[in-house]
């Protein structure tokens, strides 16, 4: 999560560049990405991206500054996997809104990336605060296929800078098969943190989201774990909108 502006101080932040110059794409896909993705490229940080050596794909994980401005709540972070035919001079395209970076390294991940070449540029955005912080993100963008997102909030004002996102077991057996995960942003030191909570229903689950962007929640309930064997959150499915009555 960046702010929607950089204080001064910070180092310039780069335009992310598509290398798409002399490709093309059959009119509804190109028109796709312009509406998706080009129309704000220069409002898009890249926070990671990958380029395979032949050039015939690039993964980004970029921050969407224009998001700020959208609808409230809405994902802050987009991937994008871009494929080219250097043949045929042609591209097609993948992307994903997103609330944490963590979340687009899976997706891009399940889509071919190797996981160690979509690191985090650690010159723009927040820092993780401690080892917890980075050992979820870990196991967040390596696991991306053992829980769907079912809802996420980002609120990015100045005094509380946090995101929540609710998650759901694709094994209904999952012990805490709901969960949340909860980023919060230090303004002062510039450092994230990074938690998760369990929870038996999706009711409950929500309800904790609500309180929290509220700021009302109390502590987040552990997860319980199976006894053996047990597998890690991850996530890497794109976000459902938020259940109809649920406003802040």
């Amino acid at each position: 999560m960046l702010p929607p502006t950089e204080p001064e101080s910070r180092k310039s932040i780069p335009q992310v560049d598509f290398e798409l110059d002399d490709f093309d794409a059959d009119e509804e896909m190109y028109r796709d990405f312009y509406r998706k993705v080009a129309v704000r490229e220069d409002m898009l940080v890249p926070l990671a991206e990958h380029h395979t050596p032949d050039g015939a794909h690039s993964y980004y994980v970029l921050f969407d500054r224009t998001a700020t401005w959208g609808h409230p709540g809405m994902p802050q972070v987009l991937a994008v996997h871009l494929q080219r035919d250097r043949e045929q001079r042609t591209f097609a395209f993948e992307q994903a809104p997103l609330p944490l970076p963590a979340m687009a390294q899976s997706w891009l991940i399940h889509r071919g990336c190797p996981h160690d070449a979509i690191g985090l540029n650690p010159e723009f955005g927040p820092q993780p605060a401690d080892e917890a912080t980075r050992a979820l993100e870990r196991r967040l963008a390596g696991d991306g296929d053992h829980y769907a997102m079912g809802y996420s909030y980002t609120c990015d004002e100045a005094d509380d800078m946090v995101t929540v996102v609710a998650l759901r077991a694709m094994d209904e057996r999952a012990p805490s098969p709901f969960r949340v995960i909860v980023e919060e942003v230090d303004t002062g030191a510039w450092t994230r943190t990074l938690r998760e909570g369990g929870f038996a229903t999706v009711e409950d689950a929500l309800q904790w989201c609500d309180d929290r962007i509220a700021g009302e929640a109390d502590s987040l309930p552990p997860v319980r774990l199976a006894a053996a064997g047990s597998r890690s959150v991850g996530v890497a499915k794109s976000p459902a909108p938020r259940p109809p009555g649920r406003a802040r």
